[in-house]
Order: C-alpha cells, then structure tokens, then sequence
C-alpha cells in the first residue's frame, strides 16, 4: 500500500495519545496492533514516543502531566487536520465560534500545530506539515483509517466544520441511524452522528477508528491486554464490523474490519 509523504488539507493525517501512563499505554498498543516506538527525548524523563508500522511513523503518544491527572482529565486520542496555514485557519476557526487552546506554536522542523474545541465542544489539532508530513500509513491493518464526531448538535456542527475546511456533506440512513459523511469533492473524509441521551454525559469527541484484519480477535485480544469492550464486535450493513474499546488507561478508540471493496 502506499506510504504518504504529504497530506491533502482538509484531510485527517495523524492520531495522537494523551495517556495517563506513558509505559503501560506504548506496551498496550505495541502489543495489539504489533507497532514498534522510537522514544523521542522532550523533557527530564519524558519522551513523544513516534508509533510506528515497518518502522514508518503512523501515530504518536505522550504522558499526560500530573497536573491535568489530577484535574482528573482522562486519557484521550487526539485527532489532527491537515492546512496549508495554521495561522490563518485558526482565525477562520475562531470567528467560526472556535476557542484556541493551544498555539499555533512550531514543533521544531516538523511542522507548526494548534489546538481547538469547537463550538458544540468537541476538541481536534490542526497540523501544517513541514519536514513531518504526519502519518505515512493510512486506511490499512493497524493503521488509522476513519474519524467520526460524536455531536449534541450536529445541524452546528456541520455549518462549522464546511465553513472551516470547505467540506460538503452526504446524509445517509445507515440503519434507522441518521449519519453524515463530511467529503472533500468526492472522497469521504470524515463521518458524524448526533448524540442522543444514551449517550449520558459523555462529551461531544471525535473517534479515531484503527482497521484490522479481524475485529473479533482484536477486540478480545485488548480485553486479554486489560481494555474494557464498551461496544462488543458489531455488523455494519455495507461497511464492515467494528468495537469500540477503552484501553488500559481510560482513552477511548474503535477498530472496524473493512468490508472488501
């Protein structure tokens, strides 16, 4: 499959974790999707450890400062968007409704980053690649492959994130459930359904998705590795089967075995 060396703006482009255990977390993931790390030095003892798939970065993960664990914020994956300029939509997020929480700031050589919860609150990084162009793998085994948003509002929702990266959207019945694809011409970028009151409190978020060869095996492989199933294996109609896990350290991910094209 084809290795990126540059991503379309618009398009998701790098997954990155926020754990509560740094160790734990890199010994979880190498260990169900088979990754390798290369641990890189950015503090006394802290490391942004580069995941990696035939020795190609595809994600990244961090541990998560103890002032943050003590405010109790859970481990979570972080979901970044590609732009030509991070500067410029960051202000076009901002008077869109958006608050910057962090940046634009530049990550060495490799490119420039910010950090922003949109309006219904759910929070994505916007990435402007410059010698690190983000994942060099994508929509393959152990890999990221799909993002969804979970939205209280999905009408604002919607009206925010065209206007910001110029998306177009497909509404589609997928059984009985109202779902929306985000495109980009004709390529499907994103996806996002309207949360509901099962849902409880669980806060507007966009879901990182990891392709496998086999759901089931996965899915009961992280059980075995201590992740909690939230949603046991499950047939999507046209699409393929997925889980939705919660690792180790509380960050919530999904899996989907791709139906064959």
């Amino acid at each position: 499959m084809a290795n990126f060396t540059s991503h379309i703006a618009g398009t998701f482009c790098w997954p990155e974790l926020c754990t509560h255990n740094w160790q734990q977390g890199k010994k979880f993931y190498c260990e169900l999707f088979g990754w390798g790390s290369d641990d890189q030095p950015i503090g006394p003892d802290t490391y942004y450890t580069m995941l990696q798939k035939e020795g190609l970065d595809i994600a990244a993960m961090y541990q998560m400062e103890n002032d943050r664990i003590e405010l109790e914020v859970p481990s979570h994956w972080l979901n970044y968007i590609a732009v030509d300029d991070v500067e410029a939509k960051v202000l076009k997020a901002q008077k869109l409704g958006a608050e910057l929480l962090h940046g634009p700031h530049t990550v060495g050589d490799a490119g420039k980053m910010a950090l922003l919860v949109e309006p219904e609150g759910a929070v994505f990084a916007l990435w402007q690649g410059m010698l690190h162009p983000g994942s060099r793998k994508l929509k393959e085994p152990n890999t990221m492959c799909w993002n969804e948003l979970a939205s209280r509002n999905s009408a604002n929702s919607q009206a925010f994130y065209c206007q910001l990266f110029d998306w177009q959207v497909e509404a589609v019945d997928m059984e009985g459930m109202a779902y929306i694809f985000f495109k980009q011409g004709n390529e499907k970028v994103a996806g996002m359904l309207e949360m509901n009151e099962q849902w409880s409190e669980i806060p507007p978020h966009w879901m990182t998705y990891f392709a496998v060869e086999n759901c089931d095996e996965i899915a009961a492989q992280a059980q075995a590795l201590g992740a909690v199933i939230c949603v046991p294996p499950t047939d999507f109609k046209d699409v393929g089967r997925f889980s939705v896990l919660t690792d180790p350290q509380g960050a919530d991910f999904s899996i989907i075995e791709l139906m064959a094209k």
